[in-house]
């Protein structure tokens, strides 16, 4: 199993600069990197708490100062962008970074991107699979012709730079929708479940349907990939220290879920641990969460989130030593099936 670091760079401290919340985004890739994570992946979102408006630029960064850790997006809002643009910066970003660029699309979430994008409920999904359609013939193809609803025709156009990678590998990012499960899965594409909200079974179920739509468009079952996220993490020695730990940040993230109106799913940090994928527990508490989580998705790829959510930074960094030291090298060898 790999494992990737994972940023919405959610701005919620005030009282740090957006430079210096921005840098510190940068800095945690450069540790995931020290500590062997396989992947760091930037988010992307146009509207408050998030300044992860521009994911290629702050990755290009990633990229400066690091040099074997992949370079993931989680996700790239295909909906909102010209597949075009969109093209040129990440084949850009893929030369640059020597190779190490892996995408993850989606259509995105918020209610800014209606205003900001002029995208709707309506037509969002039209618009990720003409963009994703076009996209995808652009990094294989050094001239294309094409013709769509939601931009202007093309005729024996050429992008420049050309990628390094050829072809690239784009997960579909999969939320609740069986629209992202289809496109994936029409494809051959790998599915990466967000598998954050909700207890494990309406994601599960989201991925047996990929596999029966993987099966119906005649791919390899063996080649199926698929990635799952988690709602948290902190390790510790003792799950009670963890529990201990985390019960405020719990805490506050389930007021925040009222404030804005969300009824929170889970009840208590100790219903959280047990029916959510949040990692939080000992060392040998959160192997076998993620085995039992691996025996009913199968996935071969977990992301962890890279933001301090509420820990010091201590805590933070201990909480990743220990995962790197402890718990990684015994899940490193879970396979996908």
């Amino acid at each position: 199993m790999k494992f990737l670091l994972l940023s919405l760079i959610t701005y919620l401290d005030r009282s740090k600069s957006i430079q210096q919340r921005l840098r510190e985004v940068v800095d945690a890739a450069v540790l995931g990197e020290q500590l062997g994570f396989d992947g760091f992946a930037v988010g992307e979102r146009h509207e408050r708490p998030f300044l992860s408006s521009s994911p290629p630029v702050v990755l290009s960064h990633i990229a400066a100062r690091t040099s074997t850790i992949e370079l993931w997006t989680g996700v790239t809002t295909l909906s909102l962008l010209d597949p075009v643009r969109a093209f040129e910066d990440y084949a850009t970003l893929d030369n640059l970074s020597g190779g190490r660029l892996q995408l993850i699309i989606g259509k995105g979430n918020g209610a800014a991107q209606a205003q900001l994008f002029h995208v709707t409920v309506d037509d969002q999904w039209d618009r990720l699979r003409e963009s994703y359609d076009l996209f995808r013939r652009l990094w294989r193809e050094e001239k294309v012709t094409w013709e769509g609803k939601y931009r202007p025709s093309l005729t024996d156009a050429e992008t420049w730079p050309r990628p390094l990678q050829n072809p690239i590998t784009v997960w579909h990012g999969s939320a609740t929708s069986k629209a992202s499960v289809e496109l994936a899965a029409s494809y051959g594409d790998p599915l990466f479940s967000a598998n954050v909200t909700n207890p494990i079974e309406p994601y599960a179920e989201l991925i047996d349907h990929y596999r029966d739509r993987w099966a119906h468009h005649g791919h390899d079952p063996a080649a199926i990939r698929i990635g799952a996220g988690s709602a948290g993490f902190y390790a510790a020695r003792t799950s009670q220290e963890a529990i201990d730990v985390y019960r405020p940040i719990f805490e506050a993230r389930q007021e925040a879920f009222r404030k804005m109106g969300v009824q929170p799913v889970f009840h208590s940090v100790e219903d959280a641990v047990e029916r959510s994928s949040m990692l939080v527990g000992s060392p040998q508490q959160i192997i076998d969460k993620v085995h039992r989580y691996h025996d009913r998705l199968g996935h071969s790829v977990t992301h962890l989130s890279a933001d301090t959510e509420g820990l010091t930074e201590k805590q933070n960094r201990a909480s990743l030593e220990l995962f790197a030291s402890d718990i990684a090298p015994v899940l490193r060898r879970l396979k996908g099936r």
